[in-house]
């Protein structure tokens, strides 16, 4: 029994000090979901994330990712996380809206010309959007980007008038697709994002909204022919870890994450505006056609269109009134100095 006790003691000393050992190596485990499928360009970097918080921690803390949806759609990831079954997941506009809402401004629609205006507004509202984030339990570590969504569709659309025509996909619950369609007089097809590539092969919906980077790794332009050039939003993302998780990370740990994760949401961006280009024209080659608008969608309607949307979001308090405001101000401010238009009131 002596001898056996002098064993065990010494397996437990060699485990306190081999680099890797569970003790000496991953004290703190980060459970990671995203939408993004493995071997697309988003989840090659959040892998790039993951191995250098590794190295930089010294092993103690390691992520653990669980990529292609396979913890389910953002609402899932969001109880999960709640209940601590995971720590952190990669989000779009719509899970962001179910976290701090008012930063989907971003996402409204047909409101931004270009990405210098974009970057310019986003810059202004982050550190609104850190203690927001914070004051809802979470942390925003890293800012994203899925780009400039567009239309798919099996028939061109080229006005508001061809929409209403098809059966459109709408994210099941997402509030801003919601106000859009509403304002736009369609009745959409609501879906899980889980289920759409199923129902575009069934004929359940014949039309979907996505960023062409997007399409192409979810394979949705495989069922689909036509593709609208105008965008209509450009679509948003963030890094987040809840806060109880991130409280209870050493200092220099929370450093860390705090500085990689904005790090690696400046190269998510980066990558995410150059991929979609080269995806545009993956498109073109692969034989999708690029449906200009008519009349039907000029920016007198749209315009209209993105107002009534907006005001529908500020009655439900989605997305405050003064946020609006600010951010239409700010677009003033930009194109006054860049020789852009005036913004639309």
């Amino acid at each position: 029994m002596t001898r056996i006790l002098r064993q065990l003691l010494l397996a437990l000393s060699v485990a306190m000090v081999l680099p890797g050992s569970a003790a000496g190596q991953a004290q703190y485990v980060l459970k990671f979901a995203t939408l993004a499928p493995p071997g697309t360009a988003w989840m090659k970097l959040l892998e790039e994330w993951g191995r250098e918080v590794k190295r930089r921690s010294g092993g103690r803390l390691v992520f653990k990712f669980y990529p292609g949806g396979v913890q389910g759609d953002e609402p899932d990831v969001l109880r999960k996380m709640h209940f601590d079954q995971l720590q952190g997941g990669a989000f779009t506009g719509y899970g962001i809206g179910r976290i701090y809402s008012p930063a989907r401004v971003l996402e409204l629609p047909f409101l931004f010309h270009d990405v210098g205006e974009i970057d310019f507004v986003r810059q202004h509202f982050m550190p609104a959007f850190r203690k927001g984030f914070h004051e809802h339990g979470y942390e925003l570590l890293g800012w994203m980007e899925v780009g400039f969504i567009h239309m798919f569709s099996r028939k061109p659309i080229r006005s508001i008038e061809d929409m209403k025509s098809q059966r459109v996909w709408l994210w099941q619950g997402d509030p801003i697709g919601q106000a859009f369609f509403k304002a736009s007089g369609i009745s959409p097809v609501p879906l899980s994002i889980m289920d759409v590539y199923t129902s575009l092969s069934t004929g359940l919906i014949d039309t979907v909204y996505a960023p062409p980077l997007g399409a192409i790794a979810l394979q949705w332009f495989t069922r689909t022919k036509y593709v609208s050039t105008v965008p209509l939003t450009n679509g948003i993302g963030a890094l987040v870890v809840t806060r109880r998780f991130f409280g209870r990370l050493p200092p220099d740990l929370q450093s860390l994450l705090r500085e990689t994760g904005a790090a690696i949401g400046e190269r998510l961006i980066a990558t995410t505006r150059t991929d979609n280009e080269k995806s545009l024209e993956e498109l073109k080659r692969r034989g999708l056609v690029f449906v200009e608008p008519d009349e039907g969608m000029s920016e007198k309607v749209l315009t209209e269109l993105r107002d009534r949307a907006a005001r529908s979001l500020i009655d439900s308090d989605y997305i405050p009134a003064s946020v609006f405001d600010e951010t239409r101000h700010l677009l003033e401010q930009y194109r006054s100095q860049h020789g852009g238009g005036a913004a639309q009131p």
